[in-house]
């Protein structure tokens, strides 16, 4: 998968370059989250809080939106920027044709009809997890992060059906070998975003990152 391949290869990038330079130690105090961590310890760095689901509705969290006004709206970006192929593109930046990969299902598509894109925390669980105190337009930035590529995934329409806005306690993919990277994204858009776990969240999280050996992430903070 182009993602994962990508994403494996800047955190080997990271990790060969020498810790004791002035100006890595000094990256590393002004965003100690810039440096990769084990997923174990990314785990371990989410707060733990009780959910509450009152007062959510999907409409508070407004999508998709042409944040950069190129006429491109979120879901034509992460078409666009996803596709293994040039994407065909027509008038009003419509996705039309391209090929892409569900890492959840192990499908590959290519008609952007039969593809979701799903919020990695889905709104519902976002809002449970701290959101309900953002302002409308941190609620939008979230709902519309092109910021880092875990936050957003084409995947098939059926399987992001089948996820809905259940967390890692109650889903996962059914793909075996993509639950380690579902286990990573998830963290790390919490973390980007400073969401919290539940015990039963935490709990699952701590189970699969002992199953997914030494693997890293890292993460910018969202605005």
């Amino acid at each position: 998968m182009i993602k994962t391949c990508m994403r494996a290869a800047l955190v080997a990038a990271f990790l060969a370059l020498p810790l004791t330079t002035t100006s890595q130690t000094s990256a590393a105090d002004a965003n100690p989250a810039a440096l990769p961590m084990t997923l174990k310890q990314a785990v371990a760095a989410l707060p733990t809080a009780a959910e509450s689901r009152e007062g959510y509705q999907r409409s508070l969290f407004k999508h998709w939106t042409d944040e950069d006004r190129d006429s491109c709206n979120t879901r034509e970006e992460v078409l666009i920027a996803e596709s293994r192929i040039e994407p065909t593109v027509g008038a009003g930046c419509k996705v039309t044709g391209g090929q892409w990969y569900s890492y959840y299902d192990g499908k590959t598509l290519t008609q952007p009809r039969d593809l979701d894109i799903d919020h990695m925390v889905p709104l519902a669980e976002a809002w449970d997890s701290g959101a309900s105190t953002w302002s409308a337009k941190r609620r939008q930035a979230y709902a519309n992060d092109l910021g880092d590529e875990r936050s957003l995934v084409a995947v098939t329409a059926r399987s992001n059906r089948s996820k809905a806005d259940q967390d890692p306690a109650q889903w996962q993919p059914p793909l075996a070998d993509a639950r380690c990277t579902y286990a990573a994204d998830w963290v790390v858009t919490k973390l980007r975003w400073g969401l919290s776990v539940d015990k039963a969240e935490r709990h699952a999280l701590r189970e699969l990152a002992a199953g997914c050996g030494q693997e890293r992430v890292g993460y910018e903070p969202a605005d």
